[in-house]
């Protein structure tokens, strides 16, 4: 146990989401719990994570969340380890649910994503088909987000979309998709940004001036593909070709990534199999396995087109996940160390009252808003 690296999660605390200031103190080692010297409140080390109040050994539920994440069977896994299928679901709900939280804590923050690729995968559902839209950071692999929905509309895509804006800073930036033009309105719509004119009444939205959009229509006959249509909607050929040429993207206009990060899925995610049995019962089930599969994929995969020359006369390759390539981390995380990681709460902010502010919240704000932001 170490307090420096730990933070109270109570949300009442000015202190949360703190690492080092000096208020975490351990309060039983034999129950592995800290207390916060700023609210009195103990809390155990697992809080935040998905081996808080679990009912057994953390390698089991660390073994169960790998071979789901590998593409085994739940049915498998109560067989061999002895569980109820409603066990294996919680646990791959709350892996998911985790997951989820460390992208959106770690993936969803501005850089500059060069060419992204945007694809949907049809899955079928017990009694329905639903649809999995996803994007992919061609430069270094990165599986930015995904969406799951009901309908292949605009709400489906324009949430995949929000996501992928959440990643990305104001740059040149290229979306390769496939035929559906359903993608170049909602792209352009949500990659705006307010102008101020210093006037009355709702700013207006400016589209990005490097804003690139690139389709690839693929024509079938007999389930065969006989024909490929390659259309810029957005931007000139120069500089797509200049943003594919920075982000290593040889050859023609492709989705080429995207596709092979959908057979990843398809093969990692055991409801997204053709013609399987083990079929999902509700869309929140491949939510949560989408986000599993896909931070797994960025934290704990080792990409073979990554890899570099290693300097070491004794390794011949550096090998990398997509976070290493992306700077986000410096090492392959095990899953165990996907599953232990804490995501900090938001900052605390005064509650805003009426009337003079207390000598005490005044040492408060001071010490917790004013010097640490």
């Amino acid at each position: 146990m170490n307090p420096q690296t730990a933070f109270c999660p109570n949300a009442e605390c000015p202190a949360r989401g703190q690492v080092g200031q000096g208020n975490i103190r351990i309060h039983s080692h034999a129950e592995q719990r800290y207390r916060c010297h700023e609210c009195g409140q103990t809390f155990a080390a697992t809080t935040g994570t998905p081996f808080y109040r679990l009912q057994h050994a953390p390698e089991l539920l660390t073994q169960v969340v790998t071979l789901l994440a590998w593409g085994c069977p739940p049915q498998a896994i109560v067989a061999a380890f002895g569980l109820d299928e409603r066990t294996v679901a919680a646990w791959q709900a709350r892996a998911g649910q985790h997951c989820q939280a460390v992208h959106e804590q770690l993936i969803e923050q501005p850089r500059s994503l060069g060419e992204v690729q945007a694809d949907e995968l049809r899955v079928k559902r017990q009694g329905a088909i639903v649809w999995m839209a996803l994007a992919l950071q061609v430069t270094t692999r990165l599986w930015l987000s995904g969406e799951v929905s009901q309908h292949r509309d605009r709400h489906l895509l324009r949430r995949l979309i929000e996501r992928v804006r959440r990643c990305a800073v104001c740059e040149a930036i290229l979306f390769c998709t496939d035929g559906l033009s359903t993608y170049v309105k909602v792209i352009r719509q949500v990659f705006r940004d307010k102008l101020q004119s210093g006037g009355r009444g709702r700013p207006r939205l400016q589209e990005w001036r490097e804003l690139l959009i690139a389709q690839v229509v693929k024509r079938y006959a007999q389930r065969r593909v006989v024909a490929v249509e390659r259309r810029i909607k957005h931007g000139t050929a120069a500089q797509v070709e200049a943003v594919r040429h920075k982000a290593g993207d040889g050859g023609v206009i492709n989705t080429a990534y995207i596709e092979r990060l959908n057979a990843t899925f398809r093969q990692r995610l055991v409801a997204l199999v053709r013609r399987g049995r083990a079929l999902a019962r509700q869309t929140q089930t491949l939510q949560h396995g989408m986000f599993l599969i896909g931070t797994l994929y960025n934290f704990c995969t080792m990409h073979e087109s990554l890899r570099l020359d290693c300097p070491v006369a004794t390794d011949k390759w550096l090998n990398r996940t997509p976070a290493m390539a992306a700077g986000i981390t410096d090492h392959c995380w095990s899953v165990k160390e996907l599953l232990a990681y804490q995501v900090p709460p938001p900052r605390w902010r005064p509650p805003k009252r009426r009337g003079r502010v207390s000598q005490a919240m005044k040492l408060t704000i001071a010490r917790w808003c004013c010097d640490h932001d």
